[in-house]
Order: C-alpha cells, then sequence, then structure tokens
C-alpha cells in the first residue's frame, strides 16, 4: 500500500485502476471524478491569442484596430470505449474501498450514459439506499441543435459510503439570490437561498480567466460547492480522473489536501503549470519544470518511495 505524507498533495501520472489499488483503505473523504462520457468523439480544445497587428491582422477589434490570431497548443483525448461500464466497474470498486466511513463521491457524466452508470454500476456496488442525489448542472452555451432538444446540461450522481453517516456541512453551502428578493424580506434576500438539485453554471468560456486550454475543462464554482458541503478541512480528496486539475484548486482553495491522477500526458503538463506556483504539492512520475520556467515554491518531484 502507498503512504503519503499527510501534509501534501499529489499529482500522480499513473494508470488509475494501479494507484487506486495500491491506496489505502478508508484513506480519503470525499471522491470526485468526471471520467470520459464514451461521446464517441475525439474532445480537443487549441489555445488562440491575439496580438495587435495593423498590416498582416485578420480580425478587426475594439475601435477598428486589427488582429492577428495565433494558435497555440492542441489537447484532447479519444473519448470511446468498447465496454465502457466495464472499464468503470473495477474503478468504482476500489473508489468505494478507499472512502472514508463518512466519505461520498460525486460522478460527473452526461446524459448518455447516467441511467447505466447509477443502475448497473453505482446502485450495485454502493447500494440503491446510499444514493443520494441526482444533481443537473444547467449551462447555457454553444451551437443549439433544431433535430431535438438541445442538451445543455450534465449529470453529477451523488453517493454516501454510509446513507447513515455522512459528511454534509450544510452552511458551508454558497446561497443563491432569491429571484423575488422583495417577497421574503431584507434579511432573507441578503442571506440569498440554498441551492436546490439544479444548479446554474456556465462553463469555461475559452479564452476566461480560469481557461487552460484542457478540452473538458470543468467551472471552479462546481467544485467549490461540492468540497464545501461534503469535506472538512484537512480532508484528502482524490480525483482520479483529473484533467486539467480543477478539484485540486478547489480542495487546495478550501485547505484540503488531493490527489489527482491522470494518465493523459496532455492533462499532467496542463497541472504542471497550473500548480507550479502552489506550496506542498508533490508530482510523482512527471518531468520536473525546464530550464528558465519558474518555480516558487518546492514542489517535489520524483518517484513514490
Amino acid at each position: 500500500m502507498l503512504n503519503f505524507e499527510p501534509s501534501l498533495s499529489y499529482v500522480l501520472f499513473r494508470d488509475n485502476l494501479d494507484l487506486l489499488r495500491e491506496l489505502p483503505d478508508e484513506s480519503v473523504s470525499l471522491i470526485y471524478i468526471d471520467p470520459p462520457f464514451n461521446t464517441g468523439k475525439v474532445q480537443a480544445r487549441t489555445t488562440l491569442t491575439t496580438v495587435r497587428d495593423e498590416e498582416h491582422g485578420d480580425r478587426t477589434g475594439f475601435q477598428g484596430k486589427r488582429y492577428k490570431t495565433i494558435r497555440g497548443s492542441t489537447t484532447g483525448f479519444v473519448d470511446a470505449f468498447d465496454d465502457y461500464l466495464g472499464f468503470l466497474e473495477p474503478r468504482l470498486r476500489e473508489a468505494h474501498r478507499v472512502l472514508s466511513p463518512s466519505g461520498s463521491i460525486y460522478f460527473h457524466v452526461d446524459y448518455r450514459e447516467v441511467h447505466y452508470v447509477k443502475v448497473f454500476l453505482l446502485d450495485a456496488i454502493f447500494g440503491r439506499d446510499s444514493f443520494l442525489n441526482e444533481l443537473i448542472w444547467a449551462y447555457d452555451y454553444g451551437a443549439r441543435t433544431k433535430k431535438k432538444w438541445p442538451a445543455k446540461h450534465d449529470n453529477i450522481l451523488w453517493y454516501a459510503k454510509d446513507p447513515g453517516n455522512f459528511i454534509y456541512n450544510v452552511d458551508a453551502i454558497d446561497r443563491i439570490p432569491y429571484m423575488a428578493p422583495g417577497l421574503v424580506g431584507p434579511e432573507k434576500a441578503a442571506l440569498g437561498k440554498l441551492p436546490t438539485d439544479t444548479w446554474w453554471h456556465t462553463i469555461v468560456p475559452p479564452g476566461g480567466k480560469e481557461a487552460t486550454g484542457y478540452a473538458t475543462q470543468k467551472p471552479l464554482g462546481i467544485l467549490r460547492r461540492i468540497i464545501a458541503a461534503s469535506s472538512n478541512p484537512g480532508d484528502t480528496v482524490l480525483d482520479f480522473f483529473a484533467g486539467s486539475g480543477t478539484t485540486g484548486v478547489a480542495a487546495f482553495e478550501a485547505g484540503r489536501k488531493f490527489l489527482l491522477v491522470d494518465n493523459n500526458p496532455q492533462a499532467i503538463e496542463v497541472m504542471r503549470k497550473r500548480f507550479g506556483p502552489y506550496p506542498d504539492i508533490c508530482f510523482i512520475g512527471v518531468t520536473p519544470p525546464e530550464e528558465g520556467e519558474t518555480e516558487t515554491q518546492p514542489s517535489l518531484f520524483g518517484a513514490m518511495a
């Protein structure tokens, strides 16, 4: 079994099933995963930057000024599995084992697979009584098909290891504005109301402040809410489909430790850069920063003892 230094957080370039099998029983308080959705497509995103160029600019901006577009790096992965449930099943069994007695898992998926994942995997492994919520993350962005109702939501399934004993910090959850504040009085209006199981939140816009360029990056606001509600300061949060590392950022902000695991070199590169300025992060199986890159705090590189 692996023994992690409790004062550190970790980013690991590993196969997640191998890593999960090496984790001690009941060693993490919260698991959030956003595995590939089995869309059958290549998920990719290319970063774009613009610079002022009056002579060769290919677009016009504010006050008629000309700008040139520069294509940056592209990140992506093939999102297709012959046996999606068979791929997930051993990983979810290990996830159940490593969760603490009061821990829970949030499984982020979309409308194509959510019903199969719930009935055939999570109900079977965690127990139907352990199902607490299906959270709907709704957004309004991108193209709208005219062939059917446009799909503008993701599904997040929340299961507790023990439905009679799980962490739920209701007072730590961010509140949202009342739609008709004049009807509830100034005190209630100032406090706001608790979110329901439907969360309206924008995606990470390309070129926005949060954007890393990773194809399936999820917004910090979603992870902040989950971590505040279902873990306590000092707890360890595990994400074994870590992608761009948003789970780690939200955990760090909230005073939690994290274990982030991914076997996609592009995801690891995004996280390596994203967590460069963070203290007390240990990178396992990740190349140290290249000469000339800034490392502001001691990030630890090397193999796990």
